[in-house]
């Protein structure tokens, strides 16, 4: 999240070559919608099809600003989830749901004991408030101190969430079907524009309705705000088509969706950054970006990231394009929609760009041998002629 920030700092900064002749200039709005695709082939063997909508403005996405104020004020306070993702932490059964508070670990702590007591003595004073303002009726069930990195890792997130050693104090309660519990937390924290404004928002809705999608909230509190995120997630086995040596991806089809909208919320001004859609791919031995349909935006090198030239255009930026880790972000530039052809491409070709062969319908491929004939003929005539 960070780097996405100051990729985007960057943009602002420098303005690259911005066609500064339309009506509106180029803005950042606080509220985000992002579609995600993660193919792993390297860790879980998983595709996680995701959207994830977020904001900090507490207009946009709203929680009382008293909780949110103690939750940022308490400077051990990593992050709060509340999801009903299977087995949230290890040794939570499958039909309970969570919230999750994790805690920075206090250095003087010695001691399994004293680290969980540490941990659930600050979470224990925000549960209570909690259950209030989401209407849940979490009790304590562990406190969890996750010991692996390795997705963290591969992905080059920050581990907030379930990095190493990070520490968790864990309440559950009954699980909700997602459909249920996105539309009742949807409608509690997005405020009406957003919602009417559908774009990720309506995909979001649709995602919640498979029997594999699971959804969490998270708030992430930094100095001077918290971070709102509410996900939509779903996970599926990767297909044996993907082992393929040359890939075609429809990342669309991840989503059952032929076109991708944005957001109306955008539309009183000009936020080519705030919706967009990227793909991760994690795998054990080396790829490449091959064959695009859709356009590549030109970029430049700023700090070891590939920035785009020009965002008021829609297209790729891949960084990188090859190695065991690929990425991919479309940016919607001046457009309010993309459709799926604009989206594919393929992995382990040999030409970045896609080039369509051209096939001739078979009444002109007639007409176009008789035309050379016939200039042959003319030609041998003439050639007669002279002699």
């Amino acid at each position: 999240m960070l780097k996405i920030i100051f990729v985007i700092s960057i943009i602002m900064v420098i303005g690259i070559s911005t066609n500064y002749a339309h009506s509106q200039e180029i803005g950042l709005s606080t509220f985000q919608e992002s579609a995600q695709v993660i193919i792993d082939k390297k860790i879980s063997n998983k595709s996680i099809t995701s959207i994830t909508l977020l904001s900090s403005n507490l207009q946009e996405i709203k929680i009382p600003t008293e909780l949110e104020q103690k939750i940022r004020e308490n400077e051990r306070i990593q992050a709060v989830v509340i999801t009903n993702q299977n087995n949230c932490v290890l040794g939570v059964r499958d039909y309970e749901s969570c919230i999750i508070i994790n805690i920075e670990r206090n250095p003087e702590d010695k001691g399994i004991n004293a680290i969980q007591d540490s941990t659930r003595e600050i979470a224990d004073l925000y549960i209570h408030e909690m259950n209030q303002v989401f209407d849940t009726n979490a009790k304590f069930f562990q406190t969890y101190i996750h010991t692996s990195d390795e997705t963290n890792q591969a992905l080059g997130t920050s581990g907030i969430i379930s990095g190493y050693r990070t520490i968790s104090a864990v309440y559950t309660m009954p699980m909700q079907d997602t459909d249920y519990m996105y539309d009742k937390l949807s409608t509690m924290l997005l405020s009406k524009s957003i919602r009417d404004g559908e774009g990720f928002y309506n995909v979001a809705k649709i995602l919640s309705e498979d029997e594999n999608a699971k959804m969490s909230f998270s708030i992430i509190p930094s100095e001077s705000k918290s971070l709102l995120q509410l996900r939509i997630s779903i996970e599926n086995p990767i297909e044996s088509q993907m082992e393929e040596t040359i890939t075609k991806i429809n990342p669309l089809e991840f989503f059952n969706i032929e076109n991708l909208n944005r957001s109306d919320y955008f539309s009183p001004g000009n936020y080519p950054l705030n919706s967009i859609f990227q793909i991760v791919i994690l795998a054990n031995d080396e790829m490449n970006v091959s064959d695009v349909r859709g356009n590549i935006i030109p970029t430049q090198m700023i700090d070891g990231i590939e920035i785009p030239i020009e965002i008021t255009k829609k297209g790729w930026v891949f960084d990188p394009q090859k190695g065991e880790q690929i990425q991919g972000k479309y940016i919607f530039g001046e457009s309010t929609s993309i459709n799926e052809n604009e989206l594919k491409f393929s992995l382990g070709g040999s030409n970045l760009q896609y080039k369509e062969e051209i096939k001739l319908d078979e009444s002109i491929t007639v007409v176009i041998i008789i035309t050379i004939i016939s200039i042959g003929v003319a030609i041998f005539y003439l050639k007669g002629y002279k002699k």
